[in-house]
């Protein structure tokens, strides 16, 4: 028998392949990092052959590492940042245009567009999404209307859309020559596109935004056998699980019951709380969304709290300021203050994602004196993802009516204990981080290893998950209160910014 599992997981600044065993421990990693491409402000742009080409660079360098070859692995999962957005030619493979990534809000306009025949939520009871930048549905919308030609071919079905899922999997099992063009339940439910109660493209929401039906990957679940790759990488493996990121790090976490959540640090910031097949519309913020579905079992659902901007502000603090060289070094900096020096950083970079969902806010640094100084900016800097997350929080309790006991996380900033303290003391409980922190691509490969029976169930991935560390509330309440009313004083700062 196989004696392993491969996990590609194409991220927001880099595509790795992790090599897993029966146990969940990592084998070996391959990574390479992609271009981020800002053709104007607000714009955000990565070069579809550029991935294409690395992802295809990582799963050699993952075996090569190891020793492996294809025969020793049961199947590959696959992992994605969201609502990244690709168009490409069935015949070609080639791209249309430049992906178009989460955080691009060029479609601003289209946004007030929609919003004036039914407002913000005019698809929400349907998708479990209110109208924003966000998703993919709206920046397909946008190439259709201006890459010259790109809709003439949707409709004779020659020109595809994938998230970054299906790009992949249509280019590993074989491409313009019979490649397989499908996405799964989780990726399809951030289009806005998907109905949440059919888990099928709905007709009058593609009529609504004008995309032709021809272009559209088949729906499948999270965790069956697609296709298998064809390419000399892993040739005649299976690929056989297909999760958006924040899903699958709900499924690495092993959050597999009703009211267990996890927050993931990645360059955005993501809590998802499972609702199992209960799917609840938020009042509050939050995105209603499929949390997985495996096989022919009942699909699950979560609330989402969506946070632009976590991880990123840091790379923004070493990159655009210079204040630090490296991102672990903001840690070093933010420990030679005691405090925040009454300075707060709002990151409305892009706008604000959940629970404001605000498209003209912007960044703002509120607070500042003559005292302050680059260790309190940088203690500012971390303080924006707690802040974040705690508003994430007590959005998701009202929404589900109940309270947290504690939150697992991952992702790379929970190696930054001073951030990870810090949250916990403001969401006064504890904060509890599993042995294995890759939770994304094991989420991945967990939902590959069940489908083809490396995995028997989910008690086997249970027994899995251990905890490395776990951080308690220290925080008097007092200084908790008095801490997040400034915060909350300058997101209201932020609104209404960009004209």
């Amino acid at each position: 028998m196989s004696k392993y599992i491969a996990a590609i997981d194409q991220g927001t600044t880099s595509t790795r392949c992790i090599i897993f065993d029966r146990k969940g421990n990592i084998i070996s990693v391959g990574q390479k990092e992609h271009k981020q491409i800002y053709p104007q402000p607000g714009w955000v742009e990565h070069d579809l052959e550029e991935i294409r080409k690395n992802t295809f660079e990582v799963i050699a360098q993952a075996r090569i590492k190891a020793s492996i070859s294809a025969t020793d692995v049961a199947a590959v999962g696959i992992t994605n940042q969201r609502e990244t957005t690709a168009v490409w030619n069935r015949r070609t493979g080639k791209p249309y245009y430049n992906a178009l990534v989460w955080q691009d809000t060029r479609t601003s306009e289209l946004v007030t567009q929609f919003e004036k025949e039914g407002g913000q939520d005019r698809f929400r009871a349907k998708t479990g999404l209110p109208l924003a930048t966000y998703f993919s549905g709206l920046k397909l919308r946008w190439l259709l209307d201006n890459v010259p030609g790109l809709r003439e071919d949707a409709e004779r079905g020659d020109a595809i859309f994938g998230n970054m899922d299906t790009f992949l999997i249509w280019h590993l099992t074989g491409g313009a020559q019979g490649g397989v063009h499908v996405t799964d339940v989780t990726n399809a439910s951030r289009t806005q596109l998907m109905n949440l109660k059919t888990l099928a493209w709905d007709e009058e929401l593609l009529s609504i935004f004008g995309i032709p039906r021809l272009m559209l990957p088949l729906i499948k679940s999270s965790s069956e056998v697609y296709g298998s790759v064809v390419l000399d990488v892993l040739p005649n493996v299976p690929i056989a699980g297909d999760l958006g990121d924040q899903h699958a790090a709900l499924v690495g976490q092993t959050c597999f019951e009703p009211g267990q959540a996890k927050n993931t640090y990645g360059t955005g910031c993501f809590m998802l709380l499972n609702t199992g097949a209960e799917l609840k519309e938020s009042t509050q913020g939050l995105l209603t969304t499929v949390a997985y579905k495996f096989g022919n079992q009942p699909v699950n659902y979560a609330l989402e709290g969506s946070v632009a901007i976590a991880g990123a502000l840091v790379q923004w603090l070493r990159d655009n300021l210079g204040l630090i060289k490296k991102s672990e070094e903001v840690e070093v900096l933010a420990k030679s203050v005691d405090d925040n020096g009454g300075a707060y950083f709002v990151p409305a970079f892009s706008g604000l994602y959940a629970p404001y969902w605000k498209a003209d806010a912007r960044g703002v640094i509120a607070g500042l004196t003559r005292y302050v100084s680059k260790g309190h900016i940088a203690r500012a800097v971390l303080e924006a993802t707690a802040y974040q997350t705690l508003d994430v929080m007590n959005a998701m309790e009202k929404d589900a009516n109940i309270e947290l006991q504690s939150l697992r996380v991952d992702g790379g900033m929970v190696a930054n204990q001073t951030l990870m303290q810090f949250q916990s003391d403001m969401l006064e409980v504890p904060v509890v981080c599993p042995a294995v922190t890759e939770t994304t691509a094991l989420g991945a490969a967990y939902a590959a290893g069940l489908a083809v029976g490396y995995w028997e169930n989910f008690d086997d991935l249970r027994q899995n998950w251990g905890v490395a560390q776990t951080w308690t509330p220290q925080m008097e309440d007092t200084q908790r209160a008095k801490l997040y009313k400034g915060w909350q004083k300058a997101v209201e700062r932020s609104f209404g910014w960009a004209e």
